[in-house]
């Protein structure tokens, strides 16, 4: 691989909202989709979407440019793998809409000085109330969570299980990671724990699912293993251990409670998780965490920590 150039290396982050700000209006418009039939005359296609000739093209051009879509030639797009992806309906097309709406929207009053979360300022309310408020944001980001559950049922999948557990999901959202889980796990019991606006799919639940609304600062359901998904990474240290001392308050001695979250490797390697932290700083005054990390937050919730991997964090009753 070739070493880019220092001022390569710069102009690449400098115009990285630009593209942010490209992908969205995109995304918002369906362009992926309306390219899914195969390559069209940006006239037509601009038609179709109800945007500028011109505009769309530049957006197309500058997108394809860095392997989002490609232009056959002049004026004409299609898809290729990676704009594919915008239309498959597996997230990616509504992360692209929060990166490059609300979210590009406070990054931009991201400082070093505010006590405040940027998301807050920027938008005269705390993130989840303002979700609370725009039902279709929230459903935006409730799809876009559905991203990448896939690999996280995998890891979950391949622990030892005792075959008759009760396994909460603290902050399941539509439930999907849990009745995919269960699927393969027959003779356990599910409950979807989440907030009562959280968009569900009641529908996929079995008689082996249930839904329980409530506040995990509050009170969680009792069970014999806690599942937090991408959640703790939401919440400063205070915020995300007074959750862990919610579950901790109703777990049975043997309970097990498992987190898939990044743990931040060391050094200077790229890695997606040092700037999910930047995003998580910007929206809630969240954060991720290395494994020291990780050990203090776990004991300061009052559980004793099994396994830190990235992805999966295995703890126990302290």
């Amino acid at each position: 691989m070739s070493r880019l150039e220092p001022e390569s290396v710069l102009w690449n982050m400098l115009r990285g909202g630009l593209a942010t700000r490209a992908l969205a209006l995109v995304a918002d418009l369906r362009v992926a989709e309306a390219l899914a039939g195969g390559p069209r005359d940006v006239v037509d296609l601009a038609s179709e979407v109800g945007a500028n000739p011109d505009t769309l093209r530049r957006l197309l051009r500058a997108l394809a440019s860095d392997g989002v879509f490609a232009e056959e030639e002049p004026g004409v797009f299609r898809n290729n793998e990676a704009s594919d992806v915008l239309h498959r309906g597996d997230g990616w097309d509504d992360f692209a809409h929060l990166f490059g709406g609300s979210w590009l929207r406070a990054v931009g009053e991201l400082d070093v000085c505010s006590d405040a979360p940027a998301f807050q300022r920027t938008h005269g309310a705390e993130f989840w109330s303002w979700l609370a408020e725009h039902a279709d944001e929230r459903a935006a980001f409730d799809r876009a969570m559905l991203q990448g559950w896939e690999p996280r049922v995998e890891r979950l999948a391949q622990l030892e299980w005792r075959g008759d557990e009760v396994v909460v999901d603290v902050g399941g959202g539509n439930g999907s990671l849990l009745v995919e889980l269960l699927r393969r796990q027959p003779g356990q019991r599910g409950i979807v724990f989440d907030l009562p606006e959280a968009n569900r799919d009641e529908a996929s639940f079995d008689d082996r699912i249930e839904f329980v609304a409530g506040d995990f600062f509050q009170r969680v359901p009792v069970g014999d293993v806690y599942v937090l998904a991408t959640i703790l990474h939401d919440w400063d240290d205070a915020r995300a251990a007074a959750i862990l001392r919610t579950i901790r308050s109703v777990a049975p001695p043997g309970a097990r409670l498992l987190i898939l979250d990044s743990v931040v490797p060391p050094g200077n390697e790229p890695n997606g998780a040092k700037w999910l932290d930047l995003l998580m700083l910007t929206l809630f005054d969240g954060r991720e965490r290395d494994e020291a990390q990780w050990r203090a937050l776990l004991g300061a919730g009052g559980f004793e920590p099994v396994s830190i991997r990235d992805g999966l964090i295995e703890a126990r009753c302290r």
